[in-house]
């Protein structure tokens, strides 16, 4: 079969976990200005917590359930105790106080027994069996659900933010803080949401990724890092950026291992090619395909 249709449903599969990852980061910055550099170890803790719930003995469904809330908490409890004390204070050392929590995180993950090595969930009964063959490509259960179960995450936060009163009232944070205190609303609450809600995202991302190649350490984390084009490429502001900017950079990463490894010397194209992307999308629109182009007054 024809290498071009496995090539884009492939990057389809792996761009609707990166697009879900990359929420985390929109929820964020949509609602305080802050780039999330922990993030990726955030990933990493939702899903090493579902791992370990379910050796021991915790079904799988309900594991990812219970560590979606714990990293709905712990955002909560990061927002509290680190960046409300920096409110008011320069935006790079509230990303520098990011940066040095992902090394805390990363050093307290390292000393527990999944610090080191490689695991993978057991397989739930229902995506156990054979799975479908698309275009010559053959897709597992897990990957089908995967997909469906990042789509439908990411839908239902499209739809929270643009029919609920909460994320109506987050967007209007967003937009004008001053204003949206001005009438009543509770800045500092909705910034605890935002964290919530991305540490709620961020586990979803890491229990799907893990439940399609595994998990390790270093590869969850480093999710973190790797949607950081997707959201540059969407804009940092906009959910349907994130989608859309996940699918994107999916779709060309598996093209660039598809038809470049056999050209350059020591193939690797896919790990590189996103942030070339990057670069050039921040030389032609810093703001991204969705993001608020912002004009400042001189």
């Amino acid at each position: 079969m024809d290498l071009l249709p496995q090539l884009l449903i492939a990057g389809v599969v792996i761009g609707s976990v990166y697009a879900l990852a990359a929420l985390g980061f929109v929820l964020i910055y949509k609602s305080s200005r802050v780039i999330n550099f922990a993030h990726g170890q955030i990933i990493a803790t939702g899903a090493f917590i579902a791992f370990a719930l379910t050796q021991k003995g915790v079904n799988f469904w309900l594991a990812g359930l219970i560590a979606m809330l714990a990293t709905f908490l712990l955002g909560m409890l990061i927002e509290r105790v680190f960046l409300r004390r920096m409110v008011g204070e320069p935006i790079i050392a509230v990303i520098m106080v990011t940066i040095g929590l992902s090394s805390v995180i990363d050093g307290l993950i390292h000393l527990t027994p999944y610090g080191a090595g490689t695991f993978s969930f057991e397989r739930p009964a229902l995506l156990t069996g054979q799975g479908i063959e698309l275009f010559g490509l053959p897709l597992s259960k897990t990957q089908i659900a995967g997909v469906l179960m990042a789509l439908g995450l990411l839908g239902g936060f499209t739809y929270f933010f643009n029919k609920s009163t909460l994320g109506i009232t987050m967007r209007a944070v967003a937009d004008d803080q001053m204003a949206a205190m001005s009438v009543g609303t509770s800045v500092e609450r909705v910034f605890a949401l935002a964290w919530a809600a991305a540490g709620l995202t961020a586990a979803a991302a890491g229990v799907i990724l893990g439940l399609m190649s595994g998990l390790t350490l270093g590869g969850l984390a480093g999710i973190g890092l790797k949607v950081f084009p997707v959201v540059i490429l969407g804009g940092l502001d906009s959910v349907i950026g994130a989608i859309v900017g996940g699918m994107l950079i999916g779709i060309l990463e598996n093209l660039s291992a598809g038809y470049l490894d056999g050209i350059v010397p020591g193939g690797g194209t896919r790990e590189v090619f996103p942030f070339i992307i990057l670069i050039i999308v921040l030389l032609i629109r810093p703001y991204g395909l969705f993001g608020t182009k912002e004009i400042e007054r001189v």
